[in-house]
């Protein structure tokens, strides 16, 4: 225990996930968070770690690498996953959550924490004295913005994300759909939307010629993959949805035995399957548009729409030049970031940012030896990747086997090689976890 008070600024995954590991760790924290007196267009609720895209953070097998990174953050006590898996919804092998009952339990835990102190309002600045973790997103407010761009000189980097809409489960017509998984793997958990060929045409006419909504200085080019708008992604061909979001490969319709020629899928987006969101189809079409476009599909052809798809920018910094391995400022290491403005880009990777800082700060604030990540960990390559200076043009990155340390031996087949460097990788977390308890 000290008295000695961390400040974290943003209460989303990354800064609620940091402000846990250092309280925790009975280091004191406050906890900034500028909702909801100042709200942004991407925004809904006055709850922490609000999930402003999809409702899903991603796979929870071991043989990918989103599985790995959420299985270390389980085996070290990490808050955000342990609220996501208290509030899962169906989604085969995914981990998908009831977006609202998720945040909700994340902004319990963290008010209800003895050290953590939570104070309402817009930050204008980085704090100038003590330690801080500034976690404050790809929606940072303009005052904060031009503090941190006179904190660190140079440029910011950015790129434009987008969230996809959202439908009511009683609107969808089920007699032109159907419940499955991609190969009959996991459960049945998401509603399947058929179209043919002539239907696929005339919406990917309607998709790639419909009005888009202002962005101010939005480029097609400066779209980050992971998150690309579904208008956009149609633009580069007329096939190329039919081998993304609407591949109809392993989804056969029930009324023939055979795989139509496209294939939309909804996923549950709350605990009563209520609610659906159109997988893949983020957008920043005119909310018109969406409902136009979208509901040439024939299940959706009376659907509700609950929430349309929204486009903003996300900020992020020449993290390579600017962060050590634990997220600290190279010239001012009091001061962390976390979360996407540091490069790590998803749900789970912010979290895992979040983590990291948090820990590193506490350690740092107790005398103790800061953690130490190897690369062969879906944390630590994370870490690297945002700090390695070798990098010369600098993208936000999702983990992925191929930034984790090769395993140094063969391993016959992709699947049974990502299982063993998992294994690898966990053994070594849980040595970490003992050394850190």
């Amino acid at each position: 225990m000290t008295t000695e008070q961390v400040t974290v600024v943003g209460a989303g995954l990354a800064g609620c996930e940091a402000a846990w590991q250092l309280a925790e760790r009975g280091v004191p924290v406050l906890l900034q968070e500028m909702k909801p007196n100042r709200m942004t267009p991407a925004h809904h609720s006055a709850d922490f770690a609000e999930l402003v895209c999809s409702n899903s953070l991603r796979s929870n097998e071991l043989s990918n690498a989103a599985g790995l990174l959420k299985e270390e953050l389980r085996r070290l006590g990490g808050l955000i996953v342990q609220c996501a898996d208290e509030t899962q919804v169906e989604a085969g092998g995914a981990l998908a959550v009831d977006r609202e009952a998720f945040a909700r339990r994340v902004t319990e835990r963290i008010a209800a924490h003895p050290l953590i102190e939570v104070r309402r309002g817009e930050a204008a600045g980085v704090p100038r004295e003590g330690r801080v973790i500034v976690a404050t997103g790809p929606l940072t407010s303009d005052a904060l913005f031009a503090d941190i761009h006179r904190l660190v000189g140079g440029e910011f980097l950015h790129f434009y994300d987008a969230a996809a809409p959202i439908v009511t489960a009683e609107s969808i017509d089920m007699s032109q759909a159907w419940f499955a998984s991609r190969y009959d793997k996991g459960t049945a958990d998401y509603i399947n939307c058929a179209m043919d060929r002539e239907q696929f045409d005339a919406f990917w006419q309607a998709l790639t010629t419909a009005e888009q909504a202002e962005v101010h200085g939005f480029e097609d080019s400066k779209v980050f993959e992971g998150c690309m708008p579904i208008e956009v992604n149609a633009r580069r061909g007329h096939d190329t949805l039919l081998y993304g979001i609407l591949k109809p490969i392993g989804l056969p319709d029930p009324k023939t035995g055979r795989d139509p020629y496209a294939v939309l899928q909804l996923r549950r987006d709350n605990a009563q399957g209520s609610l659906y969101n159109l997988v893949g189809c983020q957008t920043h079409l005119k909310f018109g548009e969406q409902k136009r476009v979208f509901s040439m599909i024939p299940a959706l052809k009376n659907a509700e729409f609950v929430r349309y798809g929204v486009m903003h920018r996300n900020t992020f910094l020449d993290s390579p030049r600017l962060l050590d391995n634990t997220y600290a400022l190279k010239s001012d290491p009091r001061i962390r970031f976390a979360g996407q403005m540091t490069g790590v880009e998803g749900y789970i990777e912010s979290d895992a940012s979040g983590y990291l800082a948090g820990a590193a700060a506490a350690c740092e604030v107790l005398g103790k030896p800061l953690p130490a990540f190897p690369s062969a960990t879906a944390i630590g390559a994370l870490a690297a990747y945002i700090s390695n200076g070798t990098v010369t043009k600098f993208q936000p990155m999702n983990i992925n086997f191929g930034i984790i340390d090769p395993l140094g031996y063969r391993v016959r087949g992709k699947r049974e090689k990502n299982m063993a460097v998992s294994a690898r990788a966990l053994e070594i977390v849980d040595s970490i976890a003992k050394e850190m308890a």
